[in-house]
């Protein structure tokens, strides 16, 4: 076999390329992105004409990956833990309309919040939605699971919940590939009696999807990637999740009994067998406390279990090799002296970045409101937090500044201010731009174009070169659509128009573009 050093990810986009992908449906999201970047690059994909061009958000990624399963072909979707969130009404009901090509669902847990608004452990929608879930501990076990996840997404007639976290998806190990499948053959699903989720059907549906439980029950038991492992005499079992059995190994092991849990639903025989053999169990899991709940329900209050919820391993953030070490009673030392004279270094938007000149003008105008607010988003711009503009008063989830902004003026605030980007405002900022047209909100939108997906890479924006006609189109009056360029020498005319704007008693949308530094730079790069 042939060897590859590749990234969690990559493991990920190339295993799914060689098991005969015909499509991967993603918005770009840290620590997913690198998946359907690398499948855009891969020489076999643009052979075989394989789908991956970018979504405008993980709703129509989720959706679009499952017309093509309709249609017979193998289609992986991809995204980041919150970006299920947005694509849960899809991913939910798809396990009740049932599925015909192989479907996979990668989502990208980024516990410790590296550059994330939660910790939320996407497993609990596998558990919701009742379908399998995979959660691989290698790179390896990553690159050969897409091809059986794809295996048993086709004989169940389920989508499959693949479950990555940031450590794994961005460290490096050596792969063997397998040759690559042919793709499957176009054949739409001519059974249309369990696609139409009329109440009348989707019953009969979410009885079929009951009915399948036992049997993806007894696929855990059976997988080859949940194994019980004894080292020495079992006094303490532990059940040691995806990459969490990495850390499990690296301590020296000795009297343990290691359950490695890697696909779900929990393989409860397993569990039964791992409690009856040991006096208690350890639960070492990256992520939220979810297999740590569960199994109280399989072996009883009284039976010692420790893990998070107990304290013994950290509450919150990543696990790491030292900290499992340490619950598992090892000695642990200081590899580095605590740094308590360096001062940490928080990030900023680039010297040069035309958000830079919008927060410039923004306070300088709100600074003659005392009253006045600014709602921003997710990107780059989130940055404008922090010193030196410190212009952000919120930043919840993609799009919420404008429908807060139209909220906190249903309330009475003025000015309310809202400050979205391009690739977040066609994410999910459009209709909240509606319901503010449609409600005569006086309330006055920025939207900060650099003219591409910045904090993610650079990727494609879906409304590049669209923004004016898609705000008229939502029927914000043509005068009240103004377009700037963030530069210091135009200061005076952007401040003039943030002003009359804001004076505007209604819906206003100012639109500042220039493209942004580093997608620039690369462009001049490839020239």
């Amino acid at each position: 076999m042939e060897k590859k050093l590749l990234l969690g990810d990559e493991a990920i986009a190339l295993g799914a390329i060689n098991a005969g992908l015909s499509g991967v449906y993603a918005y770009p999201g840290t620590p997913s992105t690198e998946i359907t970047e690398f499948i855009q690059g891969n020489v076999l994909a643009r052979e075989r004409g394989v789908h991956s061009r970018w979504c405008t958000n993980e709703k129509t990624a989720m959706e679009a990956a499952l017309g093509m399963s309709y249609a017979g072909k193998r289609a992986l979707v991809c995204m980041k833990h919150v970006g299920m969130n947005v694509c849960a009404d899809a991913f939910v009901n798809s396990a009740v309309t049932g599925v015909n090509g192989g479907l996979i669902v990668l989502a990208a847990d980024d516990p410790s919040m590296h550059s994330s608004q939660n910790e939320q452990d996407s497993r609990f929608y596998g558990k919701f939605a009742m379908i399998p879930v995979f959660e691989p501990s290698t790179q390896q076990e990553a690159y050969d699971m897409v091809s059986n996840a794809f295996e048993l997404s086709e004989r169940l007639k389920l989508p499959v919940l693949m479950r990555v976290v940031t450590r794994l998806a961005h460290s490096r190990a050596a792969v063997s590939i397998t040759a690559p499948k042919e793709e499957n053959t176009f054949s739409p699903d001519n059974d249309r009696t369990h696609w139409v989720l009329l109440p009348a059907i989707a019953r009969k549906q979410y009885l079929s999807l009951i009915s399948k439980q036992a049997e993806i029950e007894q696929d855990s038991e059976n997988s080859s990637y949940n194994r019980l492992e004894r080292y020495g005499e079992s006094k303490l079992g532990v059940i040691a999740c995806g990459i969490a059995y990495n850390y499990v190994r690296e301590a020296r092991l000795e009297n343990i009994e290691v359950l490695k849990l890697s696909q779900y639903p929990m393989p409860v025989d397993m569990i039964k067998q791992l409690s009856s053999e040991c006096s208690s169990i350890l639960v070492v899991e990256d992520g939220q406390p979810v297999v740590e709940e569960l199994v109280h329900t399989i072996v009883g209050s009284d039976y010692p279990i420790e893990g998070r919820l107990t304290g013994k391993l950290p509450r919150t953030g990543e696990l790491n090799p030292d900290n499992v070490a340490k619950a598992l009673g090892k000695e642990v030392s200081e590899t580095f002296a605590s740094a308590e004279n360096v001062v940490g270094r928080p990030p900023a938007l680039c010297q040069g970045c035309g958000h830079r000149d919008v927060y410039n003008a923004l306070n300088k105008v709100a600074a003659e409101y005392p009253g006045a607010r600014i709602f921003g988003d997710i990107g780059c711009y989130t940055l404008g937090a922090l010193p030196p503009f410190r212009s952000i008063d919120s930043c919840v989830d993609m799009g919420a500044s404008i429908t807060m902004a139209k909220g906190a003026a249903d309330a009475g605030l003025f000015p309310a201010i809202a400050v979205i980007g391009d690739s977040t405002f066609t994410h999910s900022g459009m209709t909240g731009l509606l319901d503010a047209v449609n409600d005569k909100a006086n309330i006055t939108i920025l939207i900060s174009d650099n003219l591409t997906t910045a904090m993610t890479g650079g990727q494609d924006s879906a409304g590049t070169n669209k923004f004016e006609a898609i705000c008229l189109g939502l029927g914000v009056e043509p005068e009240h659509v103004r377009v700037v360029v963030p530069l210091p020498k135009n200061m005076e005319e952007i401040t003039n128009i943030l002003r009359e704007e804001i004076n505007y008693n209604g819906v206003s949308v100012i639109i500042p573009r220039r493209e942004c530094l580093r997608t620039l730079a690369r462009k001049a790069r490839k020239k």
